[in-house]
């Protein structure tokens, strides 16, 4: 979903119907390799991304990140 941020954007603006988005395996298993090697905090850039796929329009993410970002959310 990152790289099409300003596409969601667009369907979003223009049709409306229910936007999903997904965040693919690459980008989450980017982010698991950054945070362990110690080079970013998972949960801040995990709720960052997130955060940003719904503000250009997503009304739901899919996402391996499911099971942390719900439970980092209910905390």
């Amino acid at each position: 979903a990152l790289a099409y941020l300003d596409i969601i954007r667009r369907v979003r603006d223009r049709y409306d119907l229910p936007v999903a988005a997904y965040n693919v395996s690459g980008e989450y298993a980017m982010v698991k390799a950054a945070a362990r090697n110690g080079w970013l905090d998972e949960k801040k850039v995990t709720l960052e991304i997130l955060t940003a796929i719904k503000r250009a329009g997503a009304d739901m993410i899919l996402t391996y990140h499911a099971k942390d970002a719900a439970q980092w959310l209910s905390d």
